[in-house]
């Protein structure tokens, strides 16, 4: 491949819908992330919020916005990111998968939730760049979502933005108990900066194999996440930045008490 198309691969705490429309440390730090990033040919978006047995990906030539969400302001719901899809990707991936043995399917007509579209928003406020999204299997381990990335890594390898989008916590009922906080960058709980740091040692460290098995060796694992949906896009990025790339985390901040919203790029050994 050629080096020099090679793109970083990301983790996204996607936080709030109510990020598509403010001024937050998230949403300048995605805008901001936008304008140095090369220019991809198209952008893959793994969304916690796209939850199937099998990893699907999106085939539509034009993806609809989906509003996944309520109760919140109707101009929210007014929003659409009308980026192109890209079936011809979708069929690529599928592909890499399949030759990884791991099975995979295509969804002719799925568009693209708010983990996806809230923070190409940002990034990409023009929408002109393709996107196709992934799911994540709940009821399968990290060890197979590492996989995932690592089938698609030839992809960042050729133009294409890997981008996961998950949280880093995502204890909502926890972050419910104060509703008043939400969208305020306060002091978190303790479980939360606990969990929030044990993460970051990992990642920065390389320290795989423990984030591999989180649940038994990340404290007040399962307090942090109740379910596993929205952290296991991170081993898709894990698997698809592979080991030799530079990691830098460009977003430590927390959305109330219980939300960490940390935000990770891997970028290329050579850039």
């Amino acid at each position: 491949m050629n080096t020099a198309a090679a793109q970083s691969v990301l983790f996204l705490s996607h936080g709030s819908p109510l990020h598509a429309m403010l001024d937050s440390d998230a949403a300048r730090a995605w805008a901001k992330l936008g304008e140095t990033l090369p220019r991809p040919r198209a952008i893959i978006a793994v969304s916690a919020h796209w939850n199937t047995g099998i990893p699907m990906l999106t085939g539509a030539e034009a993806p609809p916005t989906i509003h996944d969400f309520g109760g919140f302001p109707d101009a929210l719901y007014r929003l659409r990111y009308p980026a192109a899809g890209a079936p011809a990707l979708a069929e690529q991936a599928r592909g890499l998968l399949r030759e990884a043995g791991l099975t995979a399917g295509i969804d002719g007509a799925r568009g693209l939730d708010h983990g996806a579209w809230v923070p190409l928003l940002h990034m990409f406020p023009k929408a002109d760049v393709p996107v196709i999204q992934l799911s994540v299997q709940p009821e399968l381990c990290a060890r197979h979502h590492f996989a995932v990335g690592k089938a698609l890594a030839p992809l960042a390898a050729d133009n294409v933005l890997i981008v996961a989008s998950g949280h880093t916590t995502h204890n909502l009922r926890d972050a419910f108990r104060r509703p008043d906080l939400l969208g305020q960058s306060v002091e978190p709980m303790p479980y939360v900066k606990a969990f929030d740091d044990w993460v970051a040692d990992a990642i920065e460290a390389r320290r795989i194999d423990d984030l591999l098995d989180w649940t038994q060796r990340a404290p007040d694992a399962l307090r942090a996440h109740p379910s596993p949906e929205h952290f296991l896009p991170l081993f898709v990025a894990l698997g698809a930045a592979g080991e030799n790339a530079h990691v830098e985390r460009f977003l430590s901040v927390f959305d109330g008490p219980a939300l960490a919203m940390d935000s990770w790029r891997w970028m290329p050994a050579a850039a």
